[in-house]
């Protein structure tokens, strides 16, 4: 989920971290500004929620080991076998996380509908 930061140990974190389109053919929407320490903290988001390094199958990342650069998995413009294209997993990821706290919190604001709830203005 970082593409602007490098890899980074889960407790070194800043409060925020802007995920920019970097390597799409064109930027659409522009970066999405994430509160890091919000969703931990207040949202009670799992680092594995987000976080992954997948084997078998299975999500092997724990708390303490590096975070990878998105990008480095996920290639913005194609699918590589059973590993998502990049849009495609930030988009999976965040919007349904988004969808099951609304259902169990029907009064937040968590966005998922429209670009403009977490994609700030292109420049």
């Amino acid at each position: 989920l970082f593409l602007t930061v490098g890899a980074l140990i889960a407790a070194d974190v800043p409060d925020k971290v802007i995920i920019e389109n970097k390597g799409y053919k064109k930027d659409k929407k522009g970066p999405i500004t994430l509160s890091h320490k919000k969703h931990h903290d207040e949202y009670n988001a799992a680092c594995t929620d987000c976080h992954h390094e997948f084997k078998d199958g299975k999500n092997v990342w724990k708390e303490g080991d590096p975070v990878k650069k998105c990008i480095d998995c996920h290639d913005p413009l194609k699918k590589e076998g059973k590993v998502k294209k990049l849009q495609n997993a930030y988009h999976r990821n965040c919007k349904n996380c988004h969808k099951a706290y609304i259902k169990d919190h029907p009064d937040s604001k968590a966005p998922y509908k429209k670009c403009t709830g977490c994609h700030e203005k292109n420049s």
